[in-house]
């Protein structure tokens, strides 16, 4: 199943940046104007009106191939169960309510057993400004 998924992203980055490519080569609907005046090369690769219907028909087709990854992207990513509803409500599961013992032995100026009900609880340090902000070498 993973294969498939990152098979899916490739396919859709791949027709993404084609039709970046191709919609930027594109000539806007104004610029057949001047051409029809004797201003610009109305001769092309593709001929006088081919190169809009190449271009236009490979950026639909390519638009249709980004749309069928992304809807088929969100059925396999929805499709599969995962124990909680998003990645917020499964990391709260996957974290404890409460630290255990040890754990905060392992922070830095912690203590190993529980604050008691009826300490003070201290407020931060202001920031400090001014010269206090540079650094002593």
């Amino acid at each position: 199943m993973n294969v498939v998924l990152n098979l899916l992203v490739g396919v859709q980055m791949l027709s993404a940046l084609a039709m970046i490519g191709l919609i930027l080569i594109q000539h806007g609907k104004g610029a057949d104007m001047g051409a029809a005046f004797g201003s610009g090369s109305a001769g092309s690769l593709f001929g006088a009106s081919g190169s809009a219907n190449f271009l236009s028909r490979t950026t639909a087709v390519l638009a249709a191939v980004f749309f069928a990854c992304t809807l088929l992207l969100a059925y396999f990513s929805h499709a599969r169960p995962a124990g909680g509803g998003s990645l917020l409500e499964r990391a709260a599961i996957g974290t404890p309510a409460t630290p255990a013992s040890g754990a905060a032995g392992q922070i830095p100026g912690g203590t190993s057993g529980a604050m008691p009900a009826g300490a003070p609880v201290s407020a931060p340090a202001a920031p400090v400004s001014g010269a206090g902000q540079i650094p002593n070498k």
